[in-house]
């Protein structure tokens, strides 16, 4: 993976504490050695098989690094460094510490329209500038707007987790498995709305219908939740909540609404005018009521009054279910290894079935070429015996030849010796005799 540093992260880093974790990521608190600056460590399960559901994809993997290294904003998380292993990706990102904004709005017993602009206002920020990059994040939900540091006056909003963000070509209409960006438009809606109120506009008796309203955008303003709301607010939100998005206010239109854009002002409805002025502070305890209300078995209609009193096990029943849904996530994720194990052994299984086919057909063909080797080499010993005998009965021959010729030779040497005594002894004859006659 090209720009992924493969090399040992805690070479360069000490891991500390786990922060949190995800169905495929854990994120761990870190310090980088060389300069003592504290970070977050994401690592992220690499998926091993393209057939598994169990890990992320590279090709996911890669387009949130993407996304991230285009980013440099006040009010984003921002990439500091990559590392790669055999199992994860690990991200070295900026450090959030100061936690969830819904939780920290929830700790405090009440919050003026002015503070809540001045958060909303970092989120639009953030917002219009992903947008200036054709970024969209698709999944600005309260978990992902965080906090940097909670322990100052005014603390800095990150949006964070990109896991799902999609750079969009321009021009270009997009669609994925996560849904439209217009249904996350008005997700982002809902945080705006649960920090004013509390409440959602869009709440039904059951989740389905909820999701329902979201998508017709079928809304009522409750003066149950919505009595200490400005007019100013309402109307931000109201230019917000249009399904046309051609008629929809955009993000700079956002930006320089008045409740937005004016910090400092009097929340004054005019009705209430001739009366004496006073800041519009929200009740925040009803985030807390909202959650609880939307993820627990208590009646539609029920007005909390018992609300401390049964806060305490609502969390632990919320805390038990969380168990549940994690022991299932287990249960899933054990039947996913199972099922790729299972994948993996058949994969071998035909893999060595082939390898002993083919291993079986090259020993068969070895042993038949053996058989002919042996064959020609008993051949070949055979003919090296009769050649052998063959070639002792011409020595013998040769031998006896040998013998034959040496006897004629012999006698032939007599008998040259006999000629030349006589051919010598008829010379001596004529000579005497020629000389008796002289």
């Amino acid at each position: 993976m090209a720009g992924f540093r493969q090399e040992d992260v805690e070479k360069y880093y000490e891991m500390g504490e786990e922060l949190g974790s995800g169905q495929f990521a854990i994120v761990r608190k870190c310090r980088e050695k060389s300069t003592g600056v504290e970070y977050a460590a994401k690592f992220i399960k690499k998926r091993r098989l393209s057939s598994s559901r169990r890990g992320v994809s590279r090709e996911e993997i890669e387009r949130e690094v993407n996304i991230l290294r285009e980013i440099q904003h006040s009010n984003i998380i921002t990439l500091h460094d990559i590392f790669e292993n055999k199992t994860d990706v690990i991200l070295i990102l900026e450090l959030v510490s100061g936690g969830e904004l819904f939780d920290f709005l929830a700790e405090k017993e009440s919050l003026t329209e002015e503070e809540a602009t001045q958060f909303l206002k970092q989120i639009l920020d953030g917002v219009h500038y992903l947008h200036s990059k054709h970024i969209a994040h698709f999944d600005l939900k309260p978990e992902n707007i965080m906090l940097l540091d909670k322990n100052v006056p005014n603390p800095r909003i990150k949006l964070i987790d990109f896991g799902i963000a999609h750079q969009i070509k321009e021009g270009n209409e997009f669609k994925n498995i996560f849904g439209t960006p217009e249904f996350h438009y008005y997700m982002f809606l809902i945080v705006v709305i649960l920090m004013l109120s509390g409440a959602s506009p869009f709440l039904g008796e059951t989740k389905q219908e909820t999701l329902t309203n979201i998508s017709a955008v079928n809304y009522d303003f409750d003066e149950e939740y919505f009595s200490n709301t400005s007019e100013l607010a309402k109307d931000f939100i109201r230019r917000l909540l249009v399904k046309d998005p051609k008629k929809r206010m955009t993000i700079e239109d956002s930006l320089e609404h008045p409740w937005i854009k004016v910090i400092k002002r009097r929340n004054v409805r005019q009705e209430d005018s001739g009366r004496r002025p006073e800041r519009r502070r929200l009740k925040t305890t009803r985030l807390k009521e909202y959650t609880i209300k939307s993820h627990s078995s208590m009646p539609p209609n029920n007005t909390y009054i018992n609300f401390e009193r049964f806060s305490r096990v609502l969390e632990e029943i919320a805390a038990a279910e969380e168990g549940l849904r994690q022991l299932e996530q287990n249960q899933r994720a054990c039947r996913d290894d199972i099922a790729a194990l299972l994948s993996i052994y058949e994969e071998k299984e035909g893999w060595y079935q082939e390898e002993n086919q083919s291993v079986a057909m090259e020993l068969g063909r070895v042993r038949a070429e053996l058989q002919r080797t042996q064959a020609q080499r008993r051949h070949n010993q055979e003919e090296t015996r009769v050649a052998t005998l063959a070639a002792n009965s011409l020595k013998r021959k040769l031998g006896r030849l040998e013998n034959r010729y040496e006897a004629l030779a012999e006698q032939v040497s007599t008998e040259m010796h006999w000629v030349e005594e006589l051919v010598r002894s008829v010379t001596a004859g004529r000579e005497s005799h020629s000389t008796g006659l002289a």
